[in-house]
């Protein structure tokens, strides 16, 4: 299976599963649905698209909508915080008020 993504002013709309044996499926997206359509991979160091998410062509790359404001971006399209989680145990989640990770 392959998977493909429409976009819209940079942004994913939709992402769809087309069988192997079709050869374009870019081509068989738009054929369909019309519109813009990237092929995106779950297999890859890049990140595998998302309704919401951008897509940069520069990079051929999705990026998650951003969590935080104080994260920023780094060269592989993720979103960093300003401090690194810690490690697991026990469980955390970022409090950007606080700007920390707070024990769960």
């Amino acid at each position: 299976m392959a998977y493909y993504a429409q976009i819209v002013d940079d942004i994913v709309t939709d992402v769809i599963v087309v069988n192997d044996d079709i050869t374009n499926g870019t081509q068989f997206c738009f054929d369909l649905y019309g519109g813009v359509w990237v092929q995106t991979f779950t297999d890859t160091d890049k990140n595998f698209a998302g309704i919401g998410y951008t897509y940069d062509a520069a990079t051929n790359n999705f990026i998650a909508p951003q969590p935080y404001p104080s994260w920023t971006l780094d060269a592989n399209g993720d979103w960093q915080p300003p401090t690194p989680k810690p490690p697991m145990p026990p469980p955390t989640q970022w409090n950007e008020q606080l700007q920390e990770w707070v024990v769960l």
